[in-house]
């Protein structure tokens, strides 16, 4: 956000970063709970967190839902569609 400064903030886990913004999430944090593999890997954090609140941990869960449903959680984007839709296709499977 233009005009905001950065602050130094300290998680939970003592990581020290800093942020613009009022968002919560340690980025470090956040770099360690990313998944080594499968479709939430291949996701930036906002979006693969957005999927994990709503309960989507798996393309076949994924799938259960359309593309118009996905956009509107947050943290999701169109840039996202494209990722998903290829590895829904690689198991078969299709946004509903």
């Amino acid at each position: 956000m233009p005009g905001m400064e950065s602050s130094l903030r300290v998680c939970e886990n003592g990581h020290k970063y800093y942020k613009s913004s009022d968002c919560p999430v340690c980025p470090e944090c956040e770099n360690l709970r990313k998944p080594e593999m499968g479709f939430l890997s291949l996701l930036v954090a906002p979006a693969r967190r957005a999927l994990e609140n709503a309960g989507i941990h798996s393309l076949e869960q994924l799938s259960g839902w359309s593309e118009e449903e996905i956009l509107k959680l947050h943290g999701l984007g169109k840039s996202s569609i494209p990722v998903l839709k290829r590895e829904l296709g690689k198991a078969g499977l299709d946004f509903k």
